[in-house]
């Protein structure tokens, strides 16, 4: 297997550093698109001209934004190209034209968890001097290793004879699933023959290629907030109006969704709370929640349910509700014919000692708009996944890449690239 050259391992730990969430990928887009313009490239669209921007879906507020957006500055990122993000515009878009031929598509995302990274010395960043400077988020989903990996794969195709046109779509805010459907309705990706997108890890070893990942349950984010009347808890209970009850009645109902013979869905009701003190009548709570489903048409019949739980709860207590969708993605299934040619190309990289037809995620990805998007014009999809030997599971504060595994991760992704360029599966 050959190393990770020294350039990417700096570039992945720089952003291993610097980890932002979705839509304050300030520096993080700031440090590709530098890189990028090192690069001899057709076009580079940056930020709103990387995305459809009114299918944005839970950005932040003015205040959030600003905090990262001077973090970004602060940690020396290009102050032109911050500029031009500037409200929450992250992400690019990367267009190399090598001659006659297909168009290929990479996706990659970029964005950060709010997790706290370990310090224990046996965590190599920490150990290494490369540990989250932004306290409380983390790159604990290897999206740096994501990011390097659509430079290095840009640079290796540059490097070869292929011929066609390549695009790299490094994408913001996939952990909220808010990121996928503004680059997929951006336009970028309706003339794209075959797309790539690829993940390290899934509790996947070093050495173990998927060459099609299928399985992605569709789901949908929302926010529920109620809305009631305080009163003395103790002198006047009666006239106020239970905004806690309404949530409590909502979340025991939530989970009372009937399951769907046609295949497995999901409900959490993962973040509640509200009132301000033990002897007023609450009148305000939340529920930040999911619904997932095996297929988009599953995900649809818990969500329609889930909003008139919401509704009911709150009619029950006479108080309001708001519900509002935060994160949505599809489902998708990777193309057999794109997924063989990863196949073919993996058996055959150095490091590579075991390769897999399929897996199913078993978890979410908005990567599938963008898979939706190709295939629905026409077009092949397939989902890769790269193994690695991450010492704690994805999203917790121990997780991290097998750094030379990027490099097996390249060797496969810009070898399919030039197959399928070549073979147009």
């Amino acid at each position: 297997m050959s190393p990770l050259d020294d350039a990417y391992r700096a570039f992945r730990r720089d952003l291993h550093r610097r980890p932002e969430p979705a839509w304050c990928e300030f520096y993080t887009t700031a440090r590709i698109v530098s890189a990028l313009r090192e690069r001899d490239l057709t076009d580079l669209h940056v930020g709103p001209d990387a995305l459809s921007i009114d299918d944005r879906m839970n950005v932040p507020d003015a205040d959030e934004l600003a905090d990262w957006e001077a973090r970004a500055r602060e940690a020396g990122a290009d102050p032109t190209v911050v500029d031009r993000l500037s409200g929450g515009y992250t992400g690019c878009v990367a267009v190399a034209e090598r001659g006659d031929g297909p168009v290929v598509g990479l996706r990659v995302d970029i964005d950060a968890l709010p997790i706290d990274e370990s310090a224990d010395p046996g965590h190599a960043p920490a150990n290494e001097g490369f540990r989250s400077e932004n306290e409380g988020y983390m790159h604990a989903c290897g999206h740096d290793a994501h990011a390097t990996m659509g430079l290095a794969t840009l640079d290796a195709v540059l490097e070869s004879d292929f011929a066609g046109t390549l695009k790299v779509f490094f994408q913001p805010g996939e952990e909220q699933v808010a990121g996928g459907r503004p680059m997929a309705e951006s336009g970028h990706l309706d003339d794209v023959d075959y797309l790539f997108a690829v993940h390290v890890g899934l509790d996947h070893p070093s050495g173990e290629v998927v060459c099609g990942i299928d399985g992605f349950l569709a789901v949908r984010h929302f926010l529920a907030e109620f809305t009631g009347e305080s009163a003395h808890a103790g002198a006047r209970p009666e006239t106020g109006r239970n905004a806690v009850q309404a949530m409590a009645a909502a979340v025991q109902n939530l989970y009372a969704i009937p399951r769907h013979a046609d295949g497995p869905t999901r409900v959490n009701a993962g973040l509640v709370g509200g009132g301000t003190a033990t002897n007023v009548i609450p009148e305000e709570s939340y529920i930040e929640g999911e619904v997932r489903g095996a297929t988009t048409e599953l995900a649809e019949y818990a969500s329609e349910r889930a909003d008139r739980i919401l509704t009911s709860a709150a009619a029950m207590h006479d108080c309001d509700v708001e519900v509002a969708t935060k994160g949505e993605a599809p489902s998708a299934k990777s193309d057999d014919a794109l997924a063989d040619v990863v196949g073919a190309v993996a058996a055959d990289v150095d490091g590579v000692t075991s390769v897999l037809d399929r897996d199913r995620l078993g978890g979410s990805e908005d990567a599938t708009y963008l898979m939706q998007r190709v295939q629905g014009r026409g077009g092949l999809a397939c989902y890769v996944g790269v193994g690695t030997d991450h010492p704690g599971g994805h999203h917790t504060g121990t997780f991290d890449v097998v750094e030379d595994d990027i490099a097996v991760g390249v060797d496969v992704l810009s070898g399919a690239i030039r197959r399928a360029a070549e073979t147009r599966p």
